[in-house]
């Protein structure tokens, strides 16, 4: 048992570990996402950008980027006592999508992080996690001097099936993520247990 369910004085010997992914285009904030929230030293698997990849790498919009995540980022962050999410953030470009499948084995929900600069960049996440049927929600990384858009807006521009949350946030906030997280876990918890219902009915 881990040192955050040692105290059994609440009575609550239980404890839930879920898996949730971060996913989203090359450049997005994934990896910001799970360093900010993380609570302990997160694991990344990033790598510099080569001029190999210049030719399927699309940095536009996002020059400043020098590193890509060439497997998966890995931090852990506890909600309340007894809840603690283990977040996979996914590599970005199409040629690492064969980890996707491993990744999402097993994982209650999924966060796609979203670029209005590039909002085309996450449509391939959307189609991937609404074709296998996993709960995920969109959450809107605001960068500076990017043009805002409401919920309703991305909502609209990515044909997300109505129920998908939307939600703005800055990826770099530890706060703003784990408002993001919080959110997701209470919509795949709903969609879950509607599922239950279904099948039992």
């Amino acid at each position: 048992m881990g040192p955050e369910n040692s105290d059994a004085s609440d009575g609550d010997m239980t404890s839930l570990a879920l898996k949730i992914l971060v996913a989203g285009g090359f450049g997005v904030g994934k990896t910001t996402l799970v360093g900010a929230v993380s609570e302990i030293r997160p694991l990344r698997t990033e790598e510099l950008l080569s001029e190999a990849g210049q030719s399927v790498d699309d940095t536009e919009g996002v020059d400043h980027k020098v590193t890509t995540t060439v497997a998966m980022d890995f931090g852990r962050i506890t909600i309340r006592s007894g809840l603690s999410l283990y977040l996979f953030g996914t590599p970005g470009q199409d040629r690492f999508w064969f980890l996707w499948d491993e990744l999402s084995q097993g994982a209650l929900g999924a966060v796609v992080l979203a670029d209005t600069r590039r909002l085309e960049d996450c449509f391939p996440a959307v189609d991937y996690f609404e074709h296998r049927h996993i709960p995920f929600l969109v959450a809107v990384n605001c960068f500076t001097g990017a043009r805002s858009y409401g919920a309703q807006d991305v909502s609209r521009a990515l044909d997300l099936d109505q129920g998908t949350p939307v939600v703005l946030c800055d990826a770099r906030d530890r706060d703003s993520g784990k408002e993001v997280l919080i959110r997701l876990v209470e919509h795949a918890g709903r969609v879950h247990t509607a599922r239950l219902l279904d099948s039992v009915g």
